[in-house]
């Protein structure tokens, strides 16, 4: 990140050393999801810290009956986890949960060292996982806007007063004033570089849109195996680990369908319960390619125990996207073969019964490793993107074979009449594939008789 104060080591830690670091997930009653599983929370914490190679040497949930409103924890709690950070040398305390600035100073006070929250961990890591020009602005903007809040907790010299020139900053303003200005300053030029991206990106989208071909985006939780899936279905190297995250930029690949039809396969970032507003307000350039897509392919981890509570998750950050009415949604209930028998053929006939029933979303069960499931899964992308193609009827002369071809080749020939020497051609072909042909040859489909498939 190009700002030297959210620069890691001025915090006090590094982000590639293997520092000791202790995870607690505080479950308070009214606050944190009540259908969540605290193992579960617990263990994608402990995921969230292992992504950015802190060694977590201690980790627990922690009932609390109310929070706390000077450290969230309570004393005893505060005064346990002291003893441990003191015993077992711990250098970072993750308290996964949302910290204010005051709670976060009082706890390194009474703990005597580093803590980051919920919201500061994930920003570490979107920062040392963001790759593109776009990834790396959108990250700043949030850390940003995160660090603004927090120059209420920073050390005595914020607090000391300042000269200056009147055009510099005015007499008498203090370092934390100045500290604000000119991270205010930063955000107002990163949001309009933000902006130019934005339009880029939407010249990108217009562009594809004359050419191409439509888009079909890979969307779910972290972890969830978009990326394993994309690698499989497009024979890409995109980044795949068993890791939180391990995909922040968005990555486009051809993906070719069973009918002979291509379209484009897009990766996108993972979502994450209590994803903080601003990174997802950062990252709405990014999703935008999630709005672009005629068919949305949430991949689920269905061996996960709070499989369910992640779809919600999703579906929430997904309602906020304005998608498209006509945008086709279908369910990759990936991992199978983390699952025992029973199990398996549970989720397998759960996925069948989805597929037959009026008002449910189609699910197919697949395993990204193996590929098991793959031919059901593309057939269903194929079937979805086929509901976009358009009817026409063609009047050409008949000794035109490459146009006539070409109509075989890429569209659906519903029925050609042939008199004398002029053919008549109905043909079912995607948008795109009609501009196409429409340029290449010449040919304009008779407008009265077009219609939807």
């Amino acid at each position: 990140m190009s700002d030297p104060r959210y620069r890691a080591q001025d915090r006090g830690w590094s982000e590639t050393g293997a520092r000791r670091a202790a995870v607690i997930y505080p479950e308070i009653p009214g606050v944190t999801q009540k259908h969540r599983n605290p193992d579960a929370r617990l263990e994608e914490a402990v995921g969230l810290a292992a992504a950015i190679e802190l060694d977590v040497v201690h980790a627990e949930a922690v009932r609390l009956n109310k929070p706390v409103p000077a450290t969230l924890l309570g004393g005893g709690v505060v005064e346990r986890l002291h003893g441990i950070c003191e015993a077992m040398e711990i250098e970072v305390l993750i308290v996964d949960a949302a910290l204010s600035p005051v709670q976060q100073r009082n706890l390194e006070k009474a703990i005597d060292t580093k803590v980051i929250d919920r919201t500061g961990l994930i920003l570490e890591i979107f920062g040392a996982r963001a790759r593109t020009h776009e990834g790396r602005l959108q990250v700043e903007l949030a850390a940003l806007t995160f660090q603004r809040s927090r120059l209420v907790r920073s050390w005595t010299h914020l607090e000391r007063q300042r000269g200056g020139l009147g055009f510099i900053g005015g007499p008498g303003e203090s370092q934390i004033e100045i500290d604000r200005r000119l991270i205010d300053e930063r955000i107002v030029r990163l949001k309009k570089e933000l902006e130019q991206v934005a339009r880029t990106r939407g010249l990108h989208r217009k562009a594809r849109e004359k050419v191409p071909y439509p888009v079909v985006s890979l969307v779910g939780y972290t972890n969830a195996g978009k990326s394993t899936l994309f690698n499989r279905l497009t024979d890409a190297e995109v980044l795949a680990k068993d890791m939180l995250f391990a995909t922040l930029d968005p990555t486009m690949r051809k993906l070719d369908l069973p009918s002979g039809r291509t379209a484009i396969l897009s990766d996108t970032v993972g979502f994450i319960s209590d994803l903080p507003t601003d990174l997802v307000a950062a990252f709405r350039a990014t999703l935008e390619e999630v709005r672009s897509a005629r068919v949305l392919v949430h991949v689920r981890d269905i061996s996960a125990v709070d499989s369910d509570v992640e779809k919600q998750d999703v579906e929430q950050v997904l309602g906020s996207l304005d998608i498209d009415s006509d945008t086709v949604l279908l369910e990759a209930w990936n991992k199978i073969d983390n699952l025992d028998p029973d199990a398996r053929a549970e989720v397998l006939a759960r996925a069948d019964l989805s597929r037959r029933s009026e008002g449910e979303t189609p699910s197919y069960a697949i395993s990204a490793l193996s590929g098991e499931g793959f031919a059901g899964l593309l057939a269903a992308i194929d079937d979805a993107l086929s509901r976009f193609r358009t009817e026409a009827t063609l009047d050409m002369p008949s000794d035109d074979g490459a146009a006539l071809a070409w109509l075989h080749r890429n569209g659906d020939v519903l029925n050609e009449v042939f008199d004398d020497d002029r053919a008549t051609v109905h043909v079912s072909m995607d948008a795109a594939d009609w501009a196409r042909f429409s340029q290449r040859f010449g040919y304009e489909p008779d407008a009265a008789t077009s219609e939807k498939s």
